[in-house]
Parts: structure tokens; sequence; C-alpha cells
């Protein structure tokens, strides 16, 4: 059962100023849901298998398979500068 105190806490927690119409409103809203929970609370769930989501998930990443590793002259071709067969960049500290 939520009580007045227990609305003036949850008040501050949310940082929320509310009326003491707004307040009892909250109140009634909150108790629908806990009662609501208490419901779900009731039924059998063994049967349930556990699931992290309701829709099946699937990676839909493709596998990294190296395609142009064999030619190195044709990489390097474009760069800007290299040295011993490796790209050459600006130092950076």
């Amino acid at each position: 059962m939520i009580d007045d105190e227990m609305m003036e806490y949850i008040g501050i927690l949310a940082k929320l100023e509310l009326s003491k119409e707004e307040k009892e409103q909250a109140k009634a809203d909150m108790q629908k849901m806990l009662n609501y929970i208490d419901q779900l609370n009731k039924l059998d769930t063994s049967k349930v298998e556990p699931m992290s989501h309701i829709f099946p998930i699937t990676n839909v990443f493709r596998e990294d398979v190296v395609t142009n590793g064999e030619d190195r002259e044709a990489m390097l071709a474009n760069a800007p500068k290299q040295k011993n067969g490796q790209y050459q960049v600006a130092k950076t500290v």
C-alpha cells in the first residue's frame, strides 16, 4: 500500500513538485500498477522458458573474410607515403 509518506519520498526522488490532487492521482495510479503486478505474480510460469527478447535474434553480420590480403603493392599504390612496404604516417604522440 502506498501512503502519503511514500508519495513524498517518490516525489523527492523524481524531483517532482505535485499538488495535493496530483499526489492523490499518482498514488491511485501507482496502486493500480502494484495490484496488476500482484496479479501477474500469481500466474504459474513454471513451464515458460526464460528469454531475453520476445523475438528471435540472429547475427546479421557477415563473417570477416580477407579478400585482398595477397597484393601488397596494389594496396600501397595509392598511399601518399610508404616505407619498407608499409604505410608511412605522421608521428602522433
